[in-house]
């Protein structure tokens, strides 16, 4: 029997050239090359998804200044004087000067953007210019259209119910708006003024130069109970039931605007939107109120001043924002109220202020504190007490042991 022949090893295969590369076949190359691109591809999504994302949930909360921080002014104003400031070492001019100027006004704005919006100032070095733009411009001008939109019908509905005018305000008619109907005239009538009086009412419509309503006064919608008092002309300002109602509609939700006399229940409403969001699966939409996106918990001063303004863009006939409405001048009324908050001559004017704030808190968020609740305040409480007792009691026992 003969001995069988020695395998070559390199029998069947295709020896390869000089390269060393092994050939393969062009099928099996294209489907390689196919499957990179795949997952490349994928990850180009992926990132773009990630940042897609990122910027809605900037350019959400980035709507949040005009409500917020500034009425007309763009965020890049802000940045711009804060940068020029910290370029030219006056950094503490807020706490040495007099905040009368355009430019203090434009840097407490800044310092107050950045405490609502605490993660601004840091992402604001990480933004492009257009994707810093689809912030401060376009989604600004959207926030104040939709927030008006919101209280067109809602502010027409509210003086009908409580006034009962014949004729009736219709919220379809701006031109029937304002001085030439008798109770929207009344609310925007300048506090100083007695709407009641035939010779004043003619003058203000007509225009005259003995009545020229102006943002140097307060209209009378401002005051609890829409009546004034000359003699203490801060009792009841900033306290009337159409401005609460107007700001639980924008920053709380329209629904939870139908009462207003007791506490506010926003802190509520906050809680459960956000278990509800928590919850649902992605697929679910939630409405979010603006106070839920920008975890506001506190009123602020220039929320307020936003709500005064947007109710007094209500009442009066113009169909569109402009800052000056005949005298009457928007910029300037927003810089009035602002400053009644934050221009307090000392400590007692400071201490109404705080008081009329914490007045606004409890009507819009209710009695809760739960933002105060820090570790140091529960460190202090009777489970964090107990649980140390407890502990404390098996350190004992082992030592004794």
């Amino acid at each position: 029997m003969s001995a069988p022949e020695p395998v070559n090893p390199t029998h069947g295969l295709i020896i390869p050239d000089l390269s060393g590369a092994v050939p393969t076949s062009a099928e099996a190359r294209a489907k390689r090359r196919i499957a990179v691109l795949e997952e490349e591809l994928e990850t180009m999504r992926q990132e773009r998804g990630t940042k897609q994302r990122k910027m809605t949930y900037y350019v959400a909360q980035g709507r949040a200044v005009r409500r917020m921080v500034v009425l007309y002014t763009g965020l890049e104003d802000l940045v711009a004087e804060n940068n020029r400031r910290y370029e030219e070492g006056l950094v503490d001019n807020m706490v040495e000067g007099i905040p009368d100027s355009e430019q203090d006004h434009l840097q407490r704005g800044y310092l107050v953007l950045t405490q609502s919006l605490l993660w601004l100032h840091s992402k604001l070095a990480e933004l492009d210019t257009e994707d810093s733009e689809d912030i401060s411009k376009e989604e600004l001008m959207q926030a104040r259209g939709d927030d008006t939109s919101t209280l067109k019908d809602l502010i027409t509905t509210w003086v009908n119910e409580d006034f009962r005018p014949s004729p009736l305000i219709r919220s379809d008619d701006k031109q029937l708006h304002g001085f030439i109907h008798d109770i929207c005239g009344k609310l925007l009538c300048p506090a100083e003024w007695d709407w009641s009086n035939d010779c004043m009412k003619a003058g203000i419509r007509e225009r005259t130069s003995d009545y020229i309503v102006s943002e140097n006064s307060w209209p009378l919608f401002v005051y609890e109970n829409y009546t004034f008092n000359d003699s203490d002309l801060e009792k009841g300002l900033f306290m009337s039931k159409l401005l609460v109602k107007a700001f639980k509609a924008i920053f709380t939700l329209p629904s939870s605007a139908r009462e207003v006399d007791g506490d506010g229940d926003g802190a509520d409403i906050l809680e459960n939107n956000r278990h509800a969001q928590r919850s649902l699966n992605d697929q679910v939409k939630v409405k979010t109120c603006v106070a839920s996106i920008i975890n506001m918990r506190k009123v602020t001063p220039r929320s307020i001043a936003y709500v005064v303004c947007q109710v007094r863009f209500a009442l009066s006939s113009v169909s569109s924002w402009h800052t000056v409405d005949g005298d009457f001048d928007y910029e300037g009324f927003w810089n009035n109220i602002i400053d009644f908050f934050e221009d307090v001559p000392g400590p007692v004017t400071q201490r109404r202020v705080a008081k009329l704030l914490e007045w606004w808190t409890r009507k819009i968020f209710g009695a809760s504190h739960r933002q105060d609740l820090t570790l140091e305040v529960i460190s202090r409480m009777s489970v964090t007490a107990l649980a140390e007792q407890r502990k404390a009691l098996e350190d004992a026992a082992f030592d004794s042991e």
